[in-house]
């Protein structure tokens, strides 16, 4: 029987959580999935696990391929995919037993490309539901995709830069289930890591969004975003990570020039790259970058005084932006290390210790 639903599942050295996530995706309502995993060359028993599970369910297609990276293993398994629709989820994260139904039946009755759900934060003592302000149920058709989502993936304009950790939530790939034509007729793959440090996921849904006609929303978290997992892809410094996201800029940048998109994307953009020094601070003052303080100041001021940072600070306006954010903002865009500094610290001691 065909599949309706084909879930990409890439592995990597997972062992403990594994099990977690392929039981929830073998519990799903929807019956009529596959489970496409690839396991990208780890080294400790997540193949025999994955193996083990194949064994015992047959909509679970298992590929051990050499260790290529997150973008590698998904790749590869769009390539087996035979589903109507597709859909992604990470081997630490879980998903509650009723998604894929939820999703599947919203995209068929909708005749919706691209559907989204939204997704709790689950940190292990404690779980932070990500909140959307919007209605239990949204959605855009045609060139409302491209004003609406598209823009936004690119970067924020106005009201939406005064929530800037909500500048990547929309790009997930994870939390949405697409229709399979859009990725196949459209070749659409994920770019390298190592090329673009992180944000494949949004530079995977500009592409996809470009050519969505009818995109739906469901304001409900039904997946499990698994942070405290400390080797998660996400987690760790990375210090080429300003390099790679300039390519990131990059590829954004001659995707509009391609498309000769309006200058509200030029701006948007912008403002991405002004939001993210938040993101590249971060990693900076990571307890895994074993610099010492005045090397991360030395690393801080370098990103602050980069020409293209500065550029964007010129057109970045923080009208928007709570008293936090303006504060913030505005030492970035001054070049105030000490105080950008001491801000990264609180907004990290908050990230860990608010519930």
């Amino acid at each position: 029987m065909k599949p309706k639903v084909s879930i990409v599942v890439p592995i990597y050295n997972i062992e403990a959580y594994l099990g977690r996530c392929l039981d929830s995706l073998l519990q799903q309502t929807l019956k009529e999935i596959e489970v496409i995993a690839v396991n990208d060359g780890s080294t400790d028993r997540s193949g025999a696990i994955l193996d083990q599970y194949a064994a015992q369910d047959k909509r679970i297609v298992a590929i051990h391929q050499a260790n290529g990276g997150v973008s590698s293993a998904r790749n590869a398994a769009l390539r087996r995919v035979s589903g109507d629709y597709i859909g992604f989820v990470d081997p630490d994260d879980w998903v509650d037993t009723g998604m894929y139904e939820a999703l599947y039946g919203t995209a068929v009755s909708e005749q919706a490309d691209i559907v989204m759900c939204t997704y709790v934060r689950e940190f292990g003592t404690h779980a932070k539901e990500k909140k959307f302000d919007l209605p239990e149920k949204l959605s855009y058709c045609d060139e409302e995709v491209q004003t609406k989502m598209l823009r936004r993936l690119i970067g924020p304009l106005q009201e939406e830069i005064a929530n800037p950790e909500y500048l990547d939530a929309w790009g997930t790939v994870w939390s949405k289930l697409y229709r399979a034509d859009l990725i196949l007729e459209h070749q659409l793959e994920f770019m390298d890591l190592q090329v673009v440090g992180t944000n494949e996921d949004s530079l995977f849904n500009v592409h996809a969004f470009y050519h969505t006609r009818k995109f739906v929303m469901l304001n409900k978290p039904y997946y499990h975003y698994w942070r405290a997992h400390a080797a998660s892809v996400t987690s760790g410094y990375k210090p080429d990570l300003k390099e790679k996201w300039f390519r990131l800029y990059g590829f954004m940048e001659r995707f509009l020039q391609e498309r000769e998109l309006s200058d509200d994307y030029y701006k948007a953009l912008n403002n991405r790259i002004c939001l993210n020094t938040l993101g590249l601070g971060l990693n900076t003052i990571s307890i895994s970058n074993h610099a010492s303080v005045p090397a991360k100041l030395r690393k801080l001021s370098g990103i602050l005084n980069d020409q293209r940072i500065r550029h964007s600070f010129r057109q970045f306006e923080t009208a928007y932006c709570s008293a936090v954010w303006k504060i913030f903002y505005g030492c970035a865009k001054l070049r105030f290390v000490v105080g950008f500094y001491c801000m990264l610290l609180g907004i990290e001691w908050l990230r860990k210790t608010v519930k």
